[in-house]
């Protein structure tokens, strides 16, 4: 099975740039195609949050018109830059396809990994959450299956990856998670965005792995002492390959220009 993964791609509507110069639109339309030409074909496109720039209808819209090129099945969940309500309005059940209470909690089970789909985002705030009645629906979904191949995705990681900004957001919940994931074995990985950067780490029995940004790379200090401060970069995403002997292998992709330097072999 293989996966395309992508997050934080800050859409800001057609023609607009993210923070006055990130031309995300752009940038996602590249992602897209590039994924579209892959061989072998991924089986499914994961989408792990900021879709839009300030969660603006528009925005949704404008993400959902370059999403809608995708010649695969595509999941999102909400970020924190996101409204969970006008994502719904949008992209409906095709992309969501279900809610838990009030949040986008949602299965899919049409694939050799089971694809399990975490609201984690606080109304009004930058951090992360699991409460407790998110805790309890991801307990219930894991335990009706509890030998089947299992991923989680969401926006936010909850787990510090040496980021200062999105470090100090927190992630509220973060133990409760943990202790629910260390129950399974059978958690292959969380994929997440939110820091806009490729990062791997693990916890709680499981592997946490990060997509970069949507071309807004952060500039990595790990130091902890300076802004954060983000680079126009090219476009990239990860591809998640779960092997023959179900093994679940993380690459990172850049998208090259259509100009870049060939192949070559020695």
């Amino acid at each position: 099975m293989l996966i395309a993964h992508i997050s934080d791609s800050h859409i800001a509507g057609w023609k607009k740039k993210a923070y006055g110069v990130a031309p995300t639109a752009e940038n996602l339309l590249l992602c897209v195609g590039h994924i579209n030409r892959l061989v072998p074909q991924p089986d499914v496109v994961l989408i792990t949050g900021d879709i839009t720039y300030t969660g603006l209808l528009e925005e949704a819209e404008c993400a959902a018109a370059i999403l809608e090129k995708l010649q695969y099945p595509y999941y999102l969940v909400p970020g924190n830059h996101d409204d969970r309500s006008t994502l719904w309005s949008v992209f409906g059940k095709g992309a969501c396809p279900g809610k838990s209470e009030a949040f986008l909690n949602y299965v899919v089970d049409d694939y050799d990994i089971r694809l399990i789909g975490m609201d984690s985002s606080i109304d009004t705030a930058p951090g992360g959450e699991i409460c407790e009645m998110r805790a309890n629906w991801l307990a219930h979904q894991l335990s009706v299956d509890s030998d089947r191949p299992s991923i989680i995705f969401m926006h936010h990681p909850p787990a510090k990856c040496g980021v200062l900004e999105t470090d100090e957001d927190g992630f509220i919940g973060a133990d409760r998670l943990g202790s629910i994931v260390a129950g399974f074995d059978n958690v292959e990985a969380i994929l997440c965005g939110h820091i806009h950067i490729a990062a791997h780490l693990r916890w709680h029995g499981t592997v946490i792995t990060t997509a970069q940004g949507m071309g807004m790379q952060l500039a990595l200090d790990l130091t902890l002492t300076k802004p954060s401060q983000f680079s126009l970069e090219l476009p990239g995403y990860q591809l998640h390959h779960f092997t023959s002997d179900r093994r679940l292998v993380s690459h990172t992709i850049t998208v090259k220009s259509l100009d870049a330097s060939p192949l070559f072999h020695w």
